[in-house]
């Protein structure tokens, strides 16, 4: 098993994309910890079908937003497990709309989710990862931050602000052995995209070259990647899975 032992904080893991990565890195021996803000019930539920497979974990519900949430779940955490080695910045919120309509509320809610929430989670966890010298962070971007999207001029502005402090902290970070990385999704098979109208759905796939939206467990298997051992030489990327959307 490739993750045996470690210790995986997935943020925003009770559902979608996150519970994808956690189900994966459990199955590689890791203890998983799912996170979530307000969604205790999948979060248990998620943890439930871990426990079931003979996977141990753990349930931390917190505002990645929140400092002071921040800092007292990583004590728990360091507190029940002892480590973390692996972290992964998933947490994410959308509230779209055309700039001439978009609150600044809306704008700031974004922000502080997706993007002060990955500073926040890295600061606090890689305080531990230096001093037992090697972790990995895996920190979730989008292909709207590198090509943008209109009607998500927040979402986009966060998702690229991740790519520019995925590369800062690679940097900061790769004395220590710390590897800092970013994964960067197109359309994927998530309850969002299933709520799309047909028509919305089609002219979306027309534009991607394998003409289909990924599999969560497809984005799963890059951030395992990523987390393992082999990955050892790979730092300050932002890795795009998006089916050709980008290039």
């Amino acid at each position: 098993m490739r993750l045996a032992d470690k210790v995986a904080l997935v943020t925003g893991s009770a559902r979608g994309i996150g519970k994808a990565i956690v189900e994966r890195f459990a199955a590689e021996g890791a203890v998983v910890v799912i996170s979530d803000v307000a969604n205790e019930t999948a979060a248990r539920e998620t943890l439930a079908g871990l426990e079931k497979n003979g996977s141990k974990g753990r349930v931390e519900m917190f505002d990645v937003g929140d400092a002071a949430q921040v800092d007292a779940a990583v004590a728990n955490i360091l507190a029940a497990q002892g480590r973390i080695d692996i972290l992964v910045n998933n947490a994410g919120i959308t509230r779209d709309n055309l700039l001439m309509r978009m609150s600044e509320e809306d704008f700031d809610a974004v922000v502080r989710t997706n993007l002060k929430g990955t500073f926040l989670l890295t600061k606090a966890v890689s305080r531990h990862m230096i001093k037992q010298r090697g972790g990995r962070i895996i920190n979730m971007s989008s292909v709207v931050g590198l090509m943008g999207n209109a009607g998500q001029s927040n979402y986009s502005a966060a998702k690229a602000g991740i790519a520019g402090f995925t590369k800062s902290m690679a940097r900061e970070l790769g004395s220590r052995g710390i590897t800092v990385n970013a994964i960067a999704p197109g359309f994927i098979q998530t309850a969002m995209t299933a709520s799309l109208p047909e028509a919305v759905q089609k002219s979306f796939m027309e534009q991607i070259p394998l003409k289909r939206f990924a599999a969560p467990e497809e984005v799963a298997e890059l951030a395992l990647y990523l987390a393992t051992d082999g990955a050892g030489y790979v730092t300050g990327q932002v890795i795009g899975i998006n089916g050709g959307l980008y290039m």
